[in-house]
């Protein structure tokens, strides 16, 4: 049996005991009252975020939309002109 302890490298057990230390408390803190209330609020801000860029993709799409609708009118004209022409 003590030859099964010398084989241990107590290094690399130290290291894993403390990760599995540091793991508990991690998740303890993160799963607190306080962190939620974090989250909550930096999720609160992407939401808001989200619709700010939501409003700019709208007024950017209108945009498009009135340009594409207006070089329709302009090409239509011309072939009306040009069909005249002939």
């Amino acid at each position: 049996m003590l030859k099964c302890l010398k084989c241990l490298s107590w290094k690399k057990t130290g290291i894993f005991a403390a990760g599995v230390a540091f793991g508990t408390a991690g998740i303890k803190i993160l799963s607190s009252k306080d962190a939620k209330k974090v989250y909550t609020n930096c999720t609160a801000a992407a939401l808001r975020a989200k619709d700010c860029i939501m409003k700019t993709v709208t007024t950017i799409q209108e945009n498009a939309e009135d340009i594409y609708e207006d070089a329709k009118t302009i090409n239509e004209e011309r072939e009306e002109e040009e069909f005249e022409e002939e």
